[in-house]
């Protein structure tokens, strides 16, 4: 090949090389352009949906803040259907009669703003329910509200004409409502609740206090039954007790009544009453008189049964014992005051003679001895000065003086100067009985080797022993007398307090109480009745514990006792028996 061929072939080499490396270079320019176009159009298109994720949740923020600014719209306390049928656990006896149970019922509700005329509905309804406050309901049916309560708790009668009636606007609502079988008969133990179905008093309230309540604020209840509350009340008992109680207002002609039976060994109430009552259907009626339970969450001077403990407490001391005296020939003079007996004998007197004739002398000279601080000890651990604990919401604090000097200790050996409840001196007198244990008081079933196990020992077992034999000797030949149940063997102690009237006791007011067990033998049972302000025939208010307190007790006892269990006993030695031919 020439020089000349060979350039030319050269530079066509060349030209092609060049033509190649610059078509390259084009092509890879072009394919970066696209590559940053698409990468913009993808950072706008997550721009744009960040924007519209904020947008959406700047309304959802606004329309929550809104709806938490607003006014809440009135209801008329409109409960979800759920909670308006949700169910309480029935109330029974130790037997299982039904002291509680719900029943179903429907109530009247409006939704206003379907109402046409108002006034028509008012007339309308003003046919089947006459006592329908016609200005209230006027008011709730020109409300803005969309849900109005009218009536809870109608009658099925009730309903039905109200039906009839078919007014637009007009509505019912299921519901649940309580129902006591025994009217009054145990009110203050059983309780009632309010118009929504919640414990208001008493054990019903217990009830919502154990978990009921919160869970139904939850909206974990239903309208499935729930197991029975079993108490430890035993209704044929309370029935009595109840009967008792109430009777002995026209009786006595006394401001209010009341009345205990507790089992010394287990601390079970198994029947307890206060009168005035009420009913727990209707609740209101009863009023303020009825609603006060005056044995649990009443306090009173209990006056000369106070004497029962000071002796226990003298002879469990070891100072004294049933054969020492005491001189009870002068009234005492201390502080200012005179203290003397109400049917002096003027004589040294033994121990079962002080508990015999209520010696005031007696009993003040055995607290002296015994001291102030021991005394004040020995009454906490009866728990006669401190609330008690029970199952029952309505109990009292006792009162007593800030500082205990040597005149409050006299007083209160005789049962003034400190003010406790009835139910917590029986409560301290099944210990006197019992062998010395005091055990709390409780409204549920509890088995003796239960109550074993919270006793707390209080006293010695001989002086609970004495103690049996002083509460006999006075039911034989004492107060005691009119409370005696042929076979029974019931003993005790009266007693008559003064009562204070603007700070100062008075003799014509009195309160007067019997604290007593049986059988003797063998104490089962503490009974503790009182009167307030009985009177007598006369009208002078001078009736004693003995014309009064104890009659009750004897009646609760012989119509009790058999249901109770316990046998009657005849003769000396307990061995005779009643033989009807």
């Amino acid at each position: 090949m020439s020089f000349l061929s060979r350039v030319m072939v050269l530079k066509s080499k060349a030209h092609f090389s060049a033509g190649g490396r610059g078509h390259s270079a084009d092509q890879s320019a072009r394919f970066e352009g696209s590559r940053k176009r698409k990468a913009a159009q993808a950072k706008n298109r997550v721009g744009l949906l960040i924007a519209g994720f904020a947008v959406f949740y700047c309304v959802i923020g606004g329309r929550l803040t809104q709806y938490g600014m607003a006014q809440p719209e009135t209801t008329s306390s409109i409960l979800p259907a759920d909670r308006s049928l949700a169910s309480r656990p029935d109330i029974v006896d130790r037997n299982g009669e039904v002291l509680a149970t719900d029943i179903r019922t429907v109530s009247l509700f409006a939704e206003p703003h379907k109402i046409v005329d108002t006034d028509e509905v008012i007339e309308k309804l003003s046919t089947v329910l006459p006592d329908l406050d016609a200005k209230s309901t006027y008011a709730k049916l020109k409300s803005a509200s969309h849900f109005q309560w009218l009536r809870r708790q109608l009658t099925p009668k009730q309903q039905g004409q109200i039906l009839a009636l078919g007014i637009p606007g007009i509505g019912f609502r299921p519901e649940k409502r309580r129902f006591y079988p025994g009217g009054s008969t145990a009110s203050h133990i059983v309780g009632y609740v309010n118009i929504d179905n919640r414990g208001v008093a008493g054990m019903e309230r217990y009830i919502d206090t154990q978990g009921l309540a919160d869970l139904a604020s939850v909206g974990m209840t239903s309208d499935q039954p729930l197991e029975p509350v079993k108490l430890s009340i035993d209704l044929r008992v309370q029935a009595i007790v109840h009967e008792v109680v109430v009777d002995s207002l026209k009786k006595y002609n006394s401001i209010a009544g009341g009345a205990v039976v507790i089992d010394v060994h287990t601390g079970e109430i198994l029947g307890m009453a206060s009168a005035p009552d009420f009913d727990p259907n209707d609740p209101a009626a009863g009023g303020e008189e009825g609603w006060l339970n005056r044995m649990s969450n009443g306090t009173f001077e209990m006056g000369s049964t106070f004497k029962s403990f000071t002796i226990a407490m003298g002879l469990d001391s070891g100072k004294m014992g049933l054969q020492s005296t005491f001189d009870a020939r002068f009234p005492i003079r201390i502080g200012g005051f005179t203290i003397k007996d109400f049917h002096g004998k003027g004589r040294v007197l033994s121990v079962p003679e002080i508990f015999q004739y209520s010696s005031n002398i007696g009993t003040a000279k055995i607290a002296d001895m015994v001291g102030i601080d021991n005394h004040k000890e020995f009454l906490t651990k009866l728990g006669l000065l401190s609330r008690m604990k029970t199952e029952l919401p309505e109990v009292a604090m006792p009162s007593q003086p800030r500082e205990w000097k040597k005149i409050n200790s006299v007083t209160i050996s005789f049962g003034h100067g400190v003010s406790t409840t009835p139910l917590q001196t029986a409560v301290a007198g099944t210990a006197l009985v019992n062998g010395g244990k005091y055990i709390p008081p409780t409204f549920l079933p509890r088995t003796r080797d239960e109550a074993d196990a919270i006793a707390t020992q209080v006293l010695k077992p001989t002086t609970s022993k004495d103690m049996r034999f002083l509460f006999d000797w006075n039911g034989i030949n004492g107060s005691g007398r009119n409370a005696r149940v042929a076979g029974f063997d019931v003993g005790g102690k009266t007693g008559t307090a003064d009562k204070v009237v603007h700070g100062r006791y008075v003799h014509d007011k009195n309160f007067n109480a019997f604290l007593a067990a049986f059988p003797m033998d063998n104490p089962q049972y503490v009974v503790l009745s009182f009167s307030d302000e009985p009177k007598t025939d006369k009208g002078n208010g001078a009736a004693l514990a003995a014309m009064s307190a104890a009659p009750m007790v004897k009646e609760i006892i012989s119509r009790s006792a058999p249901i109770l269990g316990v046998k009657p006993k005849f003769g000396n030695d307990g061995s005779a028996l009643l033989v009807s031919y």
